[in-house]
């Protein structure tokens, strides 16, 4: 074999590699949160996550997964005839090819979502996409790891999601959102950590308190519990 043909295989297996990402699962359900709440959704969930809140319900994405082609990725979501794509994890952003496959998912026309944690940097994804960003509140045990740059590369059509397993995460987001103003830089949703705060405390405290924010649940939860899958 020639140097220039060793040359060419490996650039090709490099070529290979670098479109290539590690998923944990794909599939068909319906989104439970955010503004796209109720469509028919595809789910890519990316294997891996820096974090460790306490109320994860995604554990199992922090290790293990099969590397996945993204042409072949690109082919199961269609596949399933979805308008809607959702990227998640784990923490899809510790991938970095994954602004590969958002770009790609948004030139095949998809409507785009990515839900990311909020600790690492947004400012290269997509603006096409629709970040779905978390705040990590004090009893996620990961509220230092929040990277404020973040709310400055917030597009309008993004959400900021606080999750709340208390009163104190409560009054803490309460600030957090008057501080900064987030609400004026995009959508932000509350969400109540099941079994932690009753959605209907987080409701009235919002209401009492008169804030421009959006209570959400989890509707996934309500159709299927925990049911891996969906």
């Amino acid at each position: 074999m020639s140097g220039s043909d060793t040359s060419v295989e490996m650039t090709t297996a490099a070529s290979s590699a670098a479109e290539r990402l590690r998923i944990t699962e794909i599939f068909h359900s319906i989104q439970g949160e955010a503004d796209a709440i109720g469509w028919r959704t595809v789910f890519v969930r990316l294997t891996g996550c820096p974090l460790r809140c306490v109320w994860c319900d995604t554990e199992y994405s922090f290790y293990g997964g099969n590397w996945r082609d993204i042409d072949d990725i690109l082919a199961e979501v269609a596949s399933h005839g979805a308008r809607h794509v959702c990227v998640t994890g784990g923490e899809p952003l510790a991938q970095k090819r994954c602004l590969v496959l958002l770009q790609k998912l948004c030139d095949a026309g998809y409507e785009v979502s990515l839900e990311t944690s909020g600790a690492l940097d947004v400012s290269t994804v997509d603006p096409r996409v629709r970040k779905v960003m978390d705040l990590k509140a004090p009893d996620s045990g990961e509220s230092k790891r929040n990277l404020w740059s973040n709310l400055d590369h917030l597009l309008p059509h993004d959400q900021v999601k606080i999750v709340i397993a208390s009163r104190t995460d409560y009054e803490w987001a309460r600030e957090a959102v008057a501080e900064h103003d987030i609400d004026q830089r995009c959508m932000v949703l509350f969400s109540p950590v099941h079994g932690a705060v009753e959605p209907r405390a987080l409701a009235e405290w919002i209401i009492e308190d008169k804030l421009p924010v959006r209570f959400q649940l989890q509707l996934h939860k309500l159709l299927w519990h925990d049911a891996p899958g969906h």
